[in-house]
Formats: structure tokens, sequence, C-alpha cells
């Protein structure tokens, strides 16, 4: 594995590569694609790091899109629009080399830092999605809900299993934009068996019963790393 590839999933992977502090304090320079860091300069912009997420860099790259818009990292998009569930794709832009990211069984989650107002977010943060054991068999591939045309039917053993079912955006009247982040995490310890996860009991706060409570802290719980996101804003027309 080239050393460009292995930085770029120690990035993600942390712990899941034992790989030694020296090497992941390295800087990335070009072997970094640009669109990855874009990714965490909008994450830091809007503030989802460090509110939603500890700091990241990427290693793969999702896409997010409905039947008329899709997320671009800060886009304002009608509610009315986001009320199907999303297919998403997940890349790898860096393509199949050594451990492949492939290999890997993902976690796709969507979650509402902002309820019921950024300035007022005492039900913060709101699970709105939990898609476990998501893979990718291609380079590039379709994994929810339907295949885009053009590309191969995903095979029913690999679609994704839902722990939380997905509820569509909803923001309350007169309370501003919601930021509605869609985070993909890989299991710390790189396994590619299924994975096994915990289920909130409440969407509120993602069971935790703190205000704050969210998708940073069922991820710990079950010992997973962030390694894509993708977010956009919403409002209701009533303001």
């Amino acid at each position: 594995m080239r050393t460009s590839k292995l930085m770029a999933l120690a990035a993600s992977l942390g712990a899941a590569l034992a790989l030694p502090t020296e090497l992941l304090q390295q800087p990335l320079g070009d072997a970094t694609p640009s669109s990855f860091l874009k990714v965490q300069q909008e994450l830091r912009k809007a503030e989802i790091i460090p509110t939603v997420i500890d700091d990241f860099l990427p290693s793969l790259t999702l896409t997010v899109s409905w039947k008329k818009d899709a997320a671009d990292l800060g886009n304002t998009i009608k509610p009315k629009r986001l009320q199907k569930q999303p297919t998403l794709l997940l890349y790898d832009e860096a393509g199949p080399e050594g451990l492949s990211s492939s290999d890997l069984s993902y976690v796709v989650t969507l979650t509402d830092p902002d309820a019921p107002s950024r300035d007022n977010p005492e039900w913060s943060e709101m699970c709105h999605w939990i898609a476990a054991n998501v893979s990718v068999s291609q380079k590039t591939v379709s994994i929810l809900p339907m295949p885009i045309f053009g590309m191969e039917e995903v095979d029913e053993a690999s679609a994704p299993d839902d722990v939380i079912e997905y509820k569509p955006p909803g923001p309350p009247e007169k309370t501003g934009k919601h930021r509605y982040v869609f985070l993909v995490f890989a299991p710390r310890n790189g396994t590619t068996e299924p994975l096994h996860l915990s289920k909130p009991e409440d969407r509120q706060h993602w069971g935790t019963g703190e205000e704050r409570g969210g998708v940073r802290d069922w991820a710990r719980e079950n010992d997973l790393v962030p390694v894509a996101a993708n977010f956009m804003y919403s409002q209701h027309k009533k303001q």
C-alpha cells in the first residue's frame, strides 16, 4: 500500500490501523484529494466540526440526492423535496489498493443539531436516520435506495439495514435554517463482518437523555469512526 493511501485511511480509521503517532501527524500534502480537504473545510465553516463531530479528514466521498435536489456541503433545500429517502453514492477516489475500502462495512447516519432551532438546541441532536451494513463493492456504487440509471443493481444481500428508519427533515415554523448532517462511519477495528449496532431509545438526543447528546456519542458507543460527510440546510417556509 502506498504511503499516501495509508495516510488517507489512517486519518479516518485511526487506531483501527494501529499506526505510529508520528505517521498520523505527517502532512498529507498533495496525496490528499482536494475534495476531502473541501469537505473538512465546509464542516468547520458550518461549525459541524466540532459541534456535531470531532475533527477528521474524510477518506471517502459521499453524495446525497433526492428527485429534484442534492446535498452540496451547505446548500439550502425545501423540506417538501426531502420527504423520500434519498439515494446515496459512496466513492473511493483513491481506488482499490492494498486494504480496500470495499472490504469494510459502513454506517450512514443523518442528524439535526439545530432542534428546535440553532439558537435554542434543547432537543438536539435529533436522530433522523441510521442505516447499517452498507457495503461498497465497486469504486462507485449506488447504495440507497435504488440504483442510478446505467448502474448495476445492488445485490439484495448487501442492502443496508435500517437501525432507525429515515425521518424526513421537518423544521418547525420560525426556527430558521437547520443543518442536516449526513455522516458515514466505519468500524474502528476494521472488521468486515456485519455490524450489530445499538438502537437509540429515542430520536431526541439520540437516546442519551442529555442536551447536545448526538451522533458522536452513539458512534463512540458502537466503536465507529467517521470516514465521509455531507450536509445541507432546510427551513420551514414560515419564518
